[in-house]
């Protein structure tokens, strides 16, 4: 039994290639803080949930019950203008739905619009 043992770790040394060293060249890459550009960068219109649901589109508080018609009219006023959605980390998954079934109900795909979580600004806050 051993002998065989003793093979197999003969085997498994001469077949192992072995990694070489490549040399490393550290570089330091340059950063761009801001940059000339020809064209302006589109912003988006910003879809803003609260921890107690309340909901804005771009400042303008929408009514309970009415965002399914203020989504269909912003993207008749606005084609091609894209959505982000901010989020308080406290708003409910119920919420969340909701939104998210009124912007597939107005046309707009989910995976198309970014979304960010607010945090609470300190840790004592829950």
């Amino acid at each position: 039994m051993i002998d065989i043992l003793f093979i197999l770790l003969i085997f498994f040394i001469v077949s192992t290639t072995f990694k070489k060293r490549r040399p490393v060249l550290r570089i330091e890459l340059p950063t761009v803080r801001e940059m000339a550009s020809e064209t302006a960068a589109e912003s988006r219109s910003v879809l803003a949930i609260s921890a107690e649901g309340d909901v804005t589109l771009d400042s303008l508080r929408v009514p309970s019950g009415l965002l399914d018609a203020y989504l269909k009219a912003f993207v008749k006023e606005n084609p091609g203008r894209e959505l982000e959605m901010n989020a308080d980390r406290r708003v409910t998954l119920e919420k969340l739905l909701e939104v998210w079934d009124a912007l597939t109900d107005a046309g707009i795909r989910v995976k198309d619009v970014p979304a960010r979580i607010r945090l609470p600004a300190s840790p004592n806050d829950s």
